[in-house]
């Protein structure tokens, strides 16, 4: 009796006349059903002992073609018991009969009549004969009658397509066909990395195990005990019978002595193995895609058991997908190395980088992975623009970031080029010497790096040890550690041959417009990739890297050259105790008017440290008659870094006049055309010496020229400078102007390092922005979800976590690109109290800039004067903030502004921003905060200099007092004695620039 009409998708079609049609359920495999087309025949295929019958390939190709992977409506219109076959209807688009479509193109007969009459309708059996009749008329299909046609339309079918595979050359056919794609269908799925195909045209009849991947095992049945089956059986297993029919059930035959006893000795491995988790879902997965599909095969190896391995490509729409690869994907599949080093190299890499993503996202396979402990950690966010101003060596570089303000120490980025390992430049303390083509590397850069433009993308930052070798492990806690961070530099103005080896890249990652430097490094051999464990971060751009280190290594370039270095020898007269050996050069290097030279180490704005080559020696050289403040004093910091970003590592010219006592050269220096001498005095940055006399040097009218405009603009060391006024006279207005600046403060949030946040005492917009926010009800208008994500820099409000106070507040750091939720969590900095915390994206409202509340932040940073305290991260740093705490508490402060220090920029966050360097006195005991602190041992008083005003003097003894109490009593930093020294920085030896060399 006919059943319901259900829906389907066609799964498989085994011969003309049947499908094999699934259910439509999205948990786990579905139900599945194979329907014969009722009251039609198709031909047969072979079987493992005979031939096709005529057209029986042509037959299957057909319904194949029509039917595979669409959604049908069938029903079962009877059941024959004795064959335990169901035959139907099949109706494709809920219409056309399929059945009506296979006879109407001469691909089956109509079934002769029996006793399925009473089964199907007259009207049915009427329109199939009268398709059949039209189609024997025309001559179609089967009913074709040209002489010859039946013959040549049975297969000529190989050895391994009838049962007799043990004779298929797997190896012969893998050395005629190896990288070709080659048509074929699958027949089978034995479980998802397993196939058994028609290899067309020839229809070699093979097992082809996916490349690269292993899926759960199905496992296997136990065979029967006491019989064995001898079912007449085609191609793919399928029991047949007559005329297309399923042959009735095997007549069990009893085992002969022998099979028994062979039965016996292998029961063991021959027990029921049920299959492994997610087994049946990868043959699924597979069966869904493949098969009855046509496919293309690139055939990569063959295993030891003479099995072929390959790359299997479907059709997924208009793409042709990887089979490998979306099992990868799935979590449905491993990755296994002795089968993906038989693929190219970018295949391979694309299946690890898959199934990593797998593993991260914990599916199916990777459900209960444990990842391994990693010392990276990502950085997301944190793009910037700016000028190499140093290379370290070939891994790393020093960028002054363009947004943030000139001379400022934040502006100097360490950057490392992720990914990638240049040789070491050693470490001459520990009389390490660069390794193999490490100067080389460095070189290399600095031609190429050295006052260009670049975009800097960090990726990732890493918490290394100093003993870690090519692939660093996690590092303890406690451990000897140091921070890096790693990320991608791009040159937006390359040179030509700069282009010659970099490609674009063919990492996931959006490349910005420009060279890699990392990709160039290693394209030019100066650099390997590094070869990262699992879940540890990496390049975006890591594909790229890759390639370019192979097609390094194929043209033998650089360090994969074999060739050894040649030697450098240089004579560093820089050093201490050579100052009779650098008298001795005087001559050599008095021969040249100007002598090139590159400036390899800014020790202070007007001495640096010389690299000459064609002298072969490496020299201390002073600018001649020009002086910039010493280390401690006003404007130090900003000549060195103004000297950092002009001359570093840039090839200059040098003109040599003699030689002082300490083995220092003094003369005059140029970078290009220009006079760094001229430049100096031009900013304000420097002075010329009292005893300077414009006949002794060169282009000296020029250098007075220079200082005369200084002094008239009063920059920087020429601030309240009065053409013809004393130094006495000078100096009292400076105090006097100071000793205006005083202001009542509380101390909101201690940073550490004599640094702190302050409210102004009596501020009315305090209150009366407290009380807009308490108007504003933020904690009921919570926006709708997705219509309010804050970026990194915008100004929110946010609910303080430790009294749910809702306050303004400016984002530091958003979570990386991805859906936002309310649990995403977002890095702010409270501008009106100096503190910062991490919050949730519910504990954040959008800003509303048309009430009172866009004022600037009430929390001004401040530092004590005259005094250096240690950092959070040195000795003793946490001590002194603690001490700083607990001295200021919630007193009343007396401010006096000493110095306004505008190099920390706009605000960004804690510790950013204008900071006043203050005295700072408790009104109430009429104790000193700067002075408190040094007698408490928690901070050294700052060097005195040569140009300091008579107030800073004054301040500067007075303070000395208090130091000198602590030192006596070995307080604190203080407890080893004098361990400081405020001397000029002696050159190391290789050292560059402020950094140390890797």
């Amino acid at each position: 009796m006919a059943t319901t009409w259900l829906k389907g998708t066609v799964k498989a079609v085994p011969s003309g006349d049947s499908l094999l049609i699934m259910g439509n359920t999205k948990s786990g495999p579905p139900p599945e059903k194979t329907i014969t087309l009722a009251s039609i025949i198709a031909p047969k295929l072979a079987r493992r002992d005979g031939k096709d019958e005529s057209w029986a390939w042509e037959s299957r190709e057909y319904l194949r073609k029509k039917c595979i992977g669409r959604e049908v409506t069938f029903r079962v219109d009877y059941v024959v018991p004795s064959i335990n076959r169901e035959f139907g209807t099949v109706l494709l688009d809920g219409q056309h009969n399929v059945a009506y479509d296979v006879v109407a193109a001469g691909w089956a007969k109509v079934r002769p009549q029996g006793s399925q009459n009473n089964e199907v309708s007259a009207g049915y059996i009427e329109e199939l004969q009268q398709r059949e009749e039209k189609a024997q008329t025309e001559g179609l299909g089967i009913w074709d009658k040209t002489p010859g046609a039946a013959e040549a339309a049975i297969r000529d079918l190989p050895p391994s397509a009838v049962g007799d595979g043990g004779n298929f050359d797997a190896m012969g056919f893998l050395d005629a066909n190896k990288g070709k794609p080659l048509p074929a269908v699958v027949e089978a799925v034995r479980d998802g990395s397993a196939l058994r195909v028609y290899l067309l045209p020839d229809f070699q009849y093979v097992q082809v195990y996916v490349a690269g991947i292993q899926a759960p095992s199905m496992g296997r049945r136990a065979p029967a005990a006491e019989t064995q089956a001898l079912p007449d059986t085609g191609i793919n297993g399928e029991a047949t019978g007559e005329q297309g029919e399923a042959a009735p059930a095997a007549v069990p035959v009893p085992l002969t002595t022998a099979q028994k006893l062979a039965a016996a000795n292998t029961a063991a491995n021959s027990a029921e193995v049920p299959p492994d988790p997610f087994a049946r879902e990868a043959k699924h997965f597979a069966e869904v895609r493949v098969l009855n599909r046509d496919v293309r095969i690139v055939l990569e190896g063959v295993d030891k058991y003479n099995n072929l391995i390959g790359s299997i490509r479907y059709a997924d729409g208009d793409v042709a997908a990887d089979l490998a690869l979306e099992f990868v994907k799935q979590g449905l599949a491993r990755v296994v190395d002795w089968s993906a080093n038989m693929m190219e190299e970018g295949g391979k890499r694309t299946l690890k980088n898959a199934e990593l993503q797998a593993k991260k996202d914990r599916i199916r396979l990777w459900t209960n992975y444990v990842p391994p402990a990693t010392n990276s950690t990502a950085i997301t966010n944190v793009n910037f623009t700016g000028k190499v101003i140093e290379v370290v060596s070939g891994d790393c570089i020093v960028v002054a970031d363009d947004a943030l303000p000139f001379g400022s120490v934040q502006a100097e980025r360490r950057v490392n080029l992720s990914s990638i390992r240049a040789p070491k430049m050693g470490n001459p303390k520990r009389d390490e010497r660069p390794a193999a083509y490490a100067r080389e590397a460095k070189e290399f850069l600095r031609t190429r790096l050295i006052g260009k433009q670049v975009n800097v993308t960090m990726e990732y930052k890493r918490t290394v040890s100093p003993t870690d070798g090519p692939s660093p492990a996690p590092v303890a806690p406690g451990a000897d550690t140091r921070v890096m961070d790693f990320g991608s530099v791009f040159l937006l103005s390359p040179a030509k041959g700069d282009l010659v080896d970099s490609v674009p890249s063919s990492g996931s990652a959006e490349q910005p417009q420009g060279v890699n430097i990392a990709e160039l490094v290693v394209a030019k051999g100066f650099g390997t990739v590094v070869r990262h464990r699992e879940f540890e971060e990496r390049s975006n751009f890591y594909d790229a890297l890759l390639a370019a280190e192979s097609r390094a290594q194929k043209g033998r370039k650089g360090m994969h050259s074999q060739k050894d270095t040649p030697p450098m020898h240089i004579n560093d007269l820089s050093l201490q105790g050579t100052t009779a050996k650098a008298r001795q050069f005087l001559p050599f290097l008095q021969r040249q008017k100007r002598l090139p030279a590159i400036v390899d180490y800014v020790l202070s704005g007007h001495r640096f440290k010389l690299l000459i080559p064609k002298e072969t020696c490496a020299i201390a050289f002073s600018l001649s008659g020009v002086r910039c403040p010493g280390r401690g004093e006003p404007f130090a910091d900003e000549a060195i870094a103004f000297m950092r970003r002009k001359i570093l590592q840039r090839d200059v010219e040098i003109e040599v006049e003699t030689v002082d006592k300490t083995g220092t050269f003094l003369g005059s220096l140029w970078e290009g055309r220009s006079n760094v001498s001229q430049a100096l005095l031009e900013a304000g940055l420097a002075k010329l010496h009292p005893m300077f006399s414009a006949d002794r040097t060169t282009e000296g009218h020029l250098l007075v020229q220079s200082e005369q405009v200084a002094k008239k603009q009063q920059l920087k060391v020429w601030q309240g400078y009065v053409e013809g006024q004393s130094e006495e006279v000078k100096t009292a207005n400076e105090a006097n102007k100071s000793k205006q600046e005083v202001l009542q403060v509380k101390v909101t949030e201690v940073l550490g390092g004599g640094k702190f946040y302050v409210q102004t005492v009596g501020d009315s917009r305090i209150v009366g922005i407290q009380n807009q926010l308490v108007s504003l009800g933020l904690t009921n208008k919570l926006p709708p979800p997705g219509t309010f994500v804050p970026k990194k820099g915008d100004t929110v409000f946010a609910q303080f976590s430790a009294d749910n106070s809702w306050n303004r507040a400016l984002v530091v750091n958003a979570p990386k690109a991805g859906p936002v939720t309310g649990k995403s969590e977002f890095e702010v900095f409270y501008t009106d109290y100096g503190n910062q915390e991490t919050v949730p994206l519910s504990r954040l409202r959008p800003f509303d800039s048309s009430v009172a509340l866009a004022t600037p932040g009430l929390a001004q940073l401040c530092k004590l004067a005259y005094v250096k305290v240690p950092e959070l991260d040195e000795d003793f740093g946490v001590e002194a903030a603690e001490y700083l705490s607990s001295t200021v508490g919630d007193k009343v402060l007396t401010a006096r502004v000493i110095e306004k220090d505008t190099s920390g920029g706009k605000v960004k966050g804690q510790g950013t921003g204008p900071c006043l360097i203050v005295m700072a006195d408790d009104g109430t005991t009429q104790l000193n905060v700067n002075a408190a602190i040094l007698e408490a041992g928690l901070a050294r008083v700052e060097k005195k200099g040569r140009w300091d005003t008579a107030d800073r003097k004054t301040a500067l003894e007075s303070l000395e007092e208090h130091q000198e109490s602590a030192r006596k009593s070995r307080l604190n930093i203080w407890q080893y004695g004098d361990v400081y020294s405020d001397d000029e920085d002696v050159p190391a030896r290789g050292g560059g620039g402020r950094g140390r060399g890797r």
